[in-house]
């Protein structure tokens, strides 16, 4: 079973400029997912995927590959992680004598994410043959809780269910991607064009691994989180 990890690092981004190397516990943020990678047995190769030479000097100096600069166009805004999954599977069927089995992708943006996590992942992929794992964690607060706001400032319940103005006790678990972990067969995402194909698996994983780093707070609790 052969699985490639792919590191998605552009180099622009809108709440934390050059957020892919930004310091987070005295190493650049790219780095604690690389490292993660890295150390774990289940993977045949890490590739950083960037359209930035700086990110992809750093990637090497840690020890994955970043063998490609990937195209503007693949790195705007609104750029999909599918396009730049796609884009890094043609490079290996290309250049590296055919695609793996299996693509793994790692946001860079998950740092508490543990190599224990990707090997499960892996692990339960191989055990139950599946087209796709999915990192989630439990939803909270839970999705009953959420209110809408109306024009005229009245409050209303967001999902409108008998359960929702019960004990929370009471209430079904719920889940949500949390962005850690992306395994897909390849030829099941070619097929589909989707990370999240029908019958993929979950992988749970704990509140304090899953925080993803979007503004300045989240790199603040991350911080915190990682020098303890």
């Amino acid at each position: 079973m052969s699985v490639v990890a792919l590191i998605p690092a552009r180099g622009g981004s809108k709440g934390i400029p050059r957020k892919n190397l930004a310091p987070l516990a005295g190493k650049p943020l790219i780095t604690w997912t690389i490292e993660a990678a890295l150390a774990s047995k289940n993977l045949t190769r890490v590739i950083v995927s960037t359209d930035d030479t700086e990110i992809a000097e750093v990637a090497r100096q840690h020890g994955a590959d970043a063998p490609f600069l990937r195209p503007p166009e693949l790195a705007a805004d609104d750029s999909g992680a599918l396009g730049v999954a796609l884009h890094a599977l043609d490079w290996l069927a290309k250049n590296a004598g055919g695609e793996p089995e299996y693509l793994l992708l790692l946001q860079p943006t998950s740092p508490l994410r543990m190599t224990a996590d990707i090997d499960a992942a892996i692990e339960l992929a191989r055990a139950r043959d599946a087209d796709a794992v999915l990192s989630v964690c439990e939803a909270v607060p839970h999705p009953y809780l959420a209110r809408s706001v109306h024009e005229n400032g009245a409050i209303s319940d967001f999902i409108p269910v008998p359960e929702a103005s019960g004990p929370r006790q009471g209430f079904p678990p719920a889940y949500f991607l949390n962005g850690a972990i992306y395994l897909n067969r390849c030829v099941s995402l070619r097929a589909t064009r989707s990370f999240q194909p029908s019958g993929a698996l979950a992988l749970r994983m704990p509140l304090e691994r899953s925080l993803d780093i979007d503004t300045p707070l989240d790199l603040l609790i991350a911080d915190a989180v990682l020098k303890k």
